[in-house]
């Protein structure tokens, strides 16, 4: 059996890396995409098999960037089976902050923008390939959060950059389903990362980002539409999309919000 080949996106750090890793322990032929190529190419150099590896200095909003990026993978290693749209930032914000405007865009660009501009420059080349084993041609995944389900105090760019990421990943589920493009949406907890390692509040449920790797690794082979890891935040999720507005406003108005301070890479609730 050939390895899998998986191009994936934020693998200077935090999920995209763990997921990295976890794939190149399977054996897979990688395509990583981050904004510090240094820090890529340190890491590459530490998988099993860093000849099967091909590294991209990218940011995911720069589509003729991760378009050029696609076009190296496709001539190097062919049509990828799974890619995977994990970079993101998460930055607090405040809509009484003129500063926060550009903050705003930049993470709706990043987490939404960046997803969709990944997933298109490998569409056509999976809608005309050969089925595979099932008749699958590929799968996109996305990396959206719990943080969608509800708008946060503090964090208004945050959760609706990931209710879109949501909406997006419903929408190409539907468009890709002819072609026999599977889509899965990954929606995370709190996950030890560099990131969440400043946030100044409790993080319930919270996993390591190599145990997530590997939970998420099954739930794409599986084919999972949307699936919340860890299973404890898909039970809160669940509880807060239920939950009328009027109990909301009073539980969370004054709830811990994340700091207004600069981007770091990688995704969280």
């Amino acid at each position: 059996m050939r390895p899998l080949k998986v191009f994936l996106t934020g693998a200077s750090s935090g999920i995209g890396q763990a997921l990295a890793r976890e794939y190149a322990t399977q054996g897979a032929v990688l395509g990583l995409v981050g904004r510090n190529e240094a820090t890529l190419r340190e890491f590459a150099g530490t998988l099993p098999n860093p000849n099967a590896v091909r590294v991209y200095a990218a940011d995911v909003r720069d589509a003729p960037a991760m378009a050029r990026a696609a076009e190296d993978f496709l001539a190097h290693f062919g049509c990828p089976d799974v890619v995977v749209a994990s970079a993101g930032i998460s930055i607090g914000t405040l809509a009484e902050e003129p500063a926060d405007l550009e903050v705003a865009r930049a993470v709706m660009d990043t987490n939404w923008y960046g997803t969709l501009a990944t997933f298109q420059p490998f569409l056509p080349a999976m809608q005309a390939r050969a089925p595979g084993v099932g008749g699958l041609r590929g799968t996109l995944v996305g990396i959206a959060s719990v943080a969608g389900v509800r708008g946060l105090a503090g964090g208004g760019a945050y959760s609706a950059s990931k209710a879109a990421v949501v909406k997006l990943l419903e929408a190409l589920r539907l468009e890709q389903k002819s072609h026999a493009i599977r889509v899965v949406t990954i929606a995370p907890g709190y996950i030890r990362t560099p990131m969440t390692a400043h946030n100044p509040y409790r993080m319930p449920f919270l996993m390591d980002a190599d145990r997530f790797a590997r939970k998420a690794a099954r739930v794409i082979a599986a084919g999972r539409r949307y699936r919340v890891l860890p299973w404890q935040m898909g039970i809160v999720g669940w509880a807060l999309h239920l939950m009328p507005r009027w109990l909301y406003d009073r539980l969370f108005a004054k709830a811990p919000r994340k700091p207004r301070q600069g981007a770091r890479q990688g995704t969280e609730p």
